[in-house]
């Protein structure tokens, strides 16, 4: 672990800005300023479904397990219904989501959770030449074989051309609540994802464009669930780095063994203290 974590944080948001760094946005972004009116994080998620459906106690901590008991006995228009409830109210975008949707040279946001806090960001900038591309569920493949789409701000469905000219890339990789509604949250949704993610199907071209000669920063992320490492892992890849993970202290023995096998760097401070570090020195 590092012993001056503050140290570094100056030059990883001069490298942001400089669009060198990749922003990988977990729910616990959402911590940072008025407590946000969407659950955060998995567990949180997972306990908020339970209160809604009768949930089995051994899988009511468990997200994907939960949401594919509720698609499997009350059907999946009842799951994304719960869904579409629980995050239609938008967070403000704090100070974070706002400094990052002021950095013109920003070639690509990704952001893991399905609240519409970020889209909102971009949009209060004033900023145009942006896009987002998001994870399609199993449920909304009705075309066969589609992993994402490229999606404009106001919810048109648009061609990968299009988001190849997109100076900022706003990448969900698990759905978003906004523009479409459409989300990766239940069991049946990850399955033929990550079958294929190993070779990289589901990650989109211009996500593998953009990263190839970048590294990556985890801001309010967590890794202590299976799919929680493969995304990050298979988004990363072939990434040329560094890669950074500011990060609590209260790491599980798998989250710090996937640390160190991906060769990311953590800093040990809270986000609300690293946020102002970084972008004070930076601004946008």
């Amino acid at each position: 672990m590092l012993d001056s974590p503050r140290s570094l944080l100056a030059g990883i948001g001069a490298e942001i800005a400089a669009g060198n760094l990749i922003p990988f946005l977990g729910p616990d972004v959402l911590t940072i300023g008025a407590e946000p009116p969407v659950p955060v994080g998995a567990r949180a998620l997972s306990l908020a479904l339970a209160s809604k459906v009768g949930v089995p106690g051994r899988i009511k901590n468990n997200l994907w397990h939960s949401a594919q008991y509720i698609e499997t006995h009350k059907h999946r228009v009842t799951l994304d219904k719960l869904m579409a409830a629980f995050f239609q109210p938008v967070p403000e975008p704090n100070a974070l989501h706002r400094w990052l949707a002021g950095l013109p040279k920003l070639p690509m946001v990704v952001d893991t959770w399905y609240d519409g806090a970020m889209k909102a960001a971009f949009e209060t900038a004033g900023r145009d030449n942006w896009g987002i591309v998001q994870g399609c569920s199993k449920a909304r493949r009705l075309d066969g074989g589609v992993w994402f789409r490229a999606v404009s701000p106001d919810g048109a469905i648009v061609g990968d051309d299009v988001a190849d000219g997109w100076r900022t890339v706003l990448y969900k990789p698990h759905g978003a609540a906004q523009p479409t509604g459409d989300v990766l949250v239940s069991d049946s949704d990850y399955v033929e994802v990550l079958t294929d993610i190993d070779i990289g199907t589901p990650i989109p071209q211009v996500v593998k464009d953009r990263r190839s000669s970048r590294g990556f920063v985890f801001l309010g992320c967590r890794f202590y669930d299976q799919i929680l490492r493969t995304f990050a892992r298979q988004i990363t890849k072939r990434s040329s780095g560094p890669r950074y993970a500011v990060i609590p202290g209260d790491l599980t023995r798998n989250e710090i063994k996937f640390l160190e096998l991906e060769g990311i760097t953590p800093i040990i401070l809270p986000l609300a203290e690293a946020v102002p570090l970084m972008t004070e020195a930076n601004p946008a």
